[in-house]
């Protein structure tokens, strides 16, 4: 008997067919459960008529809701917090830029404060977040049920 004959050699061939099954089930595990794990603010924006900008990734989104609370993206905090959040976050950040959703019932003065912690913060550009018009403005049904015309 010969010593290193081929009838004595190991199998080197990996079977990958339970790696794919795998692969497979918690692609679909992932697809069925990652819109569930959308969160966010509730916020009913203003409506107005305005072209829609191009969306980067990684946004930074200031939002404050119909109960004057802040978050900076989903994150509560405090009108005296929110300069110095900001800052700490945008120091490892080369876009300085900021987007600020508020709702349309706070008073005036409330996001006014807001925007101007933005701005003490250092940031550079401030975009603010806006509904579209809905199709069937409300002006339009108030003319009809008053019966009220321009002619």
């Amino acid at each position: 008997m010969a010593i290193g004959s081929g009838t004595d050699r190991l199998m080197s061939d990996i079977n990958v067919t339970p790696f794919v099954d795998v692969m497979l089930v918690l692609l679909i595990i992932f697809m069925v459960t990652a819109p569930m794990m959308t969160q966010g603010v509730d916020v009913a924006l203003p409506e107005v008529a305005a072209k829609a900008l191009p969306a980067e990734q990684d946004q930074l989104v200031v939002t404050v809701n119909k109960n004057n609370e802040i978050y900076i993206n989903d994150y509560a905090v405090t009108l005296d917090m929110l300069g110095d959040k900001l800052s700490k976050i945008l120091e490892n950040r080369s876009s300085r830029e900021i987007y600020f959703r508020a709702d349309k019932d706070i008073p005036w003065g409330m996001g006014v404060r807001v925007m101007s912690r933005i701005r003490e913060a250092g940031i550079e550009k401030l975009g603010i977040v806006t509904e579209p018009p809905s199709e069937n403005p409300a002006e339009e049904e108030t003319e009809e049920t008053t019966g009220k015309s321009e002619s």
